[in-house]
């Protein structure tokens, strides 16, 4: 029996034209600016100002820190977060199937896995700049160091990118908007919860620790709060290896998946 599958070339995108897709991407969202930073940047904000001035008035130091620098420098990282995989999922499922929007960009020489780089890209730079707006909300409070947020920008963008590229793999097997309430129940909100956000990881139960060492938002949160506070990270190669790994296997998953969906 022959084999149906296309060859290793088919998998490949090309980086000049995936950036298309990315300045396609980006030339809409700038015609809905304002309501998508309101949407995607109110939430975090909201954390930021009522947990940190609400419940940092019952804690005030955590990890050494005021409660709300310790919560700033955590939300800049979710909030990269939540913006790249709200993007993978919700905005590139609907370009995928209710605009058809791939369908058109698929009749031009641009192949899936170049749509899927550009979906990737774009998705990594809407957590950028949601990550950016909290920092500087956060640097006009005077709670983290201007010079450490421009250190943390290339973290963040790795973090959008590497969430980005996790989401994608869900995309690939949506049928629908109802199976991404799944993702965000069962993968989204644990890592919020124990990624050292809101409270630091070592008051955590041993087993739940370990396990949290695996998870990516940990690895974002331990690079990018001492980069904001002005301190070199402990161990910053273990920790950007930890996301590129986790980016470059969920990416080319994820082009798998893609390619494989657009063959039936």
């Amino acid at each position: 029996m022959t084999d149906a599958r296309p060859p290793f070339a088919a998998y490949l995108p090309h980086p000049r034209r995936a950036f298309a897709v990315w300045r396609r991407n980006t030339a809409v969202w700038k015609k809905l600016l304002v309501p998508s930073l309101l949407a995607n940047f109110g939430e975090p904000l909201l954390y930021l100002l009522a947990f940190g001035y609400g419940f940092g008035t019952l804690v005030h130091r955590v990890g050494g820190l005021p409660y709300i620098t310790f919560l700033a420098t955590g939300i800049a990282c979710s909030s990269a977060m939540n913006a790249a995989s709200f993007e993978a999922l919700y905005s590139t499922y609907t370009r995928m199937e209710p605009q058809k929007t791939w369908e058109g960009i698929h009749a031009t020489p641009l192949s899936i896995p170049d749509i899927v780089l550009g979906e990737l890209l774009w998705a990594g730079t809407k957590g950028l700049i949601n990550a950016l707006a909290i920092l500087a909300v956060a640097c006009a409070l005077g709670l983290v160091a201007p010079a450490g947020a421009l250190l943390a920008l290339p973290v963040l963008f790795l973090s959008g990118l590497c969430f980005a590229a996790l989401a994608l793999v869900a995309t690939a097997f949506a049928r629908g908007y109802d199976f991404f309430t799944y993702y965000f129940t069962l993968v989204l909100t644990p890592l919020l919860l124990v990624s050292g956000v809101f409270f630091p990881t070592g008051s955590l139960p041993p087993a739940v620790r370990t396990a949290a060492r695996l998870l990516p938002l940990t690895h974002v949160v331990t690079l990018v709060r001492p980069l904001l506070l002005g301190r070199a990270p402990p161990e910053p190669g273990a920790d950007l290896a930890v996301l590129a790994a986790y980016t470059l296997l969920a990416g080319g998953l994820a082009l798998v998946l893609f390619v494989r969906r657009f063959e039936r």
